[in-house]
C-alpha cells in the first residue's frame, strides 16, 4: 500500500516543524481531532502526526475488517504502517488509553522507527484479577455496557460520555466526547470496545525496552492509580507522573498538564537521567 493511500485511508496529518516528530493516537471512540488542546502549543518546535483508525473519525470507513480489527494488534498495523510509508525515525509517540497500549505493540514491532512512549492514562486490563491486578472492573458490567451498545446505542454514549470525561469536564468536552461516540458507526464502535474492554496485555509489558512516561490521573473512572502504578512498575523504563486531575481524557481537561510533563520528559536533564519522575 503506497503512502498517498495510507494517508486517505487514516486521515494522516503533518503539521508544525522540529527535529523532534510526535505521532498522537486517539482512544477509543475519539479522533485526532481532540489532540488539539495539546498539538496546537506543540507544533510551534515539533513536528506534530496525527490520525484516524480505520472506521473512526474521517478515515476511510470502506477499509475496515472486524477480522483485523478484532484485536488491538491490528490497530497497532495502522500505526506501523503510517510510519513506514512517511518513513518515519525516532518518533515519540503518545498514546491516549488504549492506545497506550496499541502504542506499545506498535513499537515493539517497530523498535527503530520509536524511541520514546508516552502513555495518557493507560490500562494494559481492565478486568479485575485479584488479588494480583485491579482492573476496575468486573467481566459481568462491560458486557452489560458492550449489551447497551446493541439495544440503545444513544443512551449508550450518553451514559459513557460523562463517566469517562469525570466531573469536573466542562459540558462543551462532554458533549464533544459523546458526539464522538455517536458519529461512530456502531459496528465499529462494537468491535473496538470489545478489543479494548476484554483484551490482556499484561503480559508485553515487562518487554517493552522503551523509555515511556506514563501519565496517571488521580481520579479515573476507567483506569485508577492502581492501574498505573501497575504499569509503570512492570515496565523495565518506565516513568510515572500521577497528576492532580479528574477524569479519563486529561489530554483535553488539562491540556497544559499533559503538555508540560511530555516536555519535561523529552528535555536532555530527563533523558540524561535514570531516575523515575514521581
Amino acid at each position: 500500500m503506497d503512502e498517498c493511500t495510507i494517508r486517505q485511508r487514516n486521515n494522516v496529518k503533518v503539521f508544525g516543524s522540529g527535529e523532534r516528530t510526535l505521532m498522537f493516537a486517539h482512544g477509543f471512540g475519539c479522533d485526532q481531532t481532540m489532540w488539539r488542546y495539546v498539538t496546537d502549543s506543540l507544533q510551534r518546535d515539533h513536528t506534530i502526526i496525527t490520525f484516524d483508525y480505520v472506521g473512526s473519525g474521517h478515515s476511510d470507513l470502506s477499509a475496515f475488517s472486524t477480522h483485523r480489527y478484532a484485536t488491538l494488534e491490528g490497530y497497532a498495523t495502522d500505526i506501523t504502517e503510517i510510519l513506514d510509508a512517511l518513513e518515519l525515525d525516532n518518533v515519540i509517540l503518545v498514546g491516549h488509553s488504549v492506545s497506550s497500549v496499541i502504542g506499545m505493540i506498535a513499537a515493539m514491532k517497530s523498535p527503530d522507527r520509536v524511541n520514546h512512549l508516552v502513555m495518557v492514562c493507560p490500562s494494559p486490563y481492565y478486568l479485575n484479577d485479584l488479588p494480583e491486578y485491579e482492573g476496575g472492573f468486573e467481566r459481568e458490567d462491560l458486557e452489560e455496557l458492550i449489551d447497551l451498545m446493541d439495544k440503545n446505542y444513544i443512551g449508550w454514549a450518553n451514559y459513557l460520555a460523562p463517566l469517562v470525561m469525570g466531573g469536573g469536564a466542562d459540558t462543551h468536552m462532554v458533549e464533544e466526547l459523546s458526539g464522538s461516540f455517536c458519529s461512530t458507526d456502531p459496528l465499529v464502535a462494537k468491535t473496538f470496545a470489545k478489543a479494548t474492554f476484554f483484551s490482556d496485555h499484561r503480559s508485553l509489558l515487562p518487554n517493552c525496552q522503551i523509555p515511556t512516561l506514563v501519565l496517571q490521573s488521580k481520579i479515573d473512572s476507567l483506569a485508577s492509580v492502581k492501574v498505573g502504578e501497575y504499569v509503570s512498575r512492570k515496565l523495565p523504563k518506565g516513568l510515572l507522573r500521577i497528576l492532580d486531575t479528574e477524569g479519563h481524557c486529561i489530554h483535553m481537561t488539562n491540556h497544559d498538564e499533559v503538555e508540560a510533563e511530555i516536555r519535561a520528559f523529552l528535555s536532555p536533564k530527563q533523558a540524561a537521567s535514570d531516575t523515575p519522575l514521581s
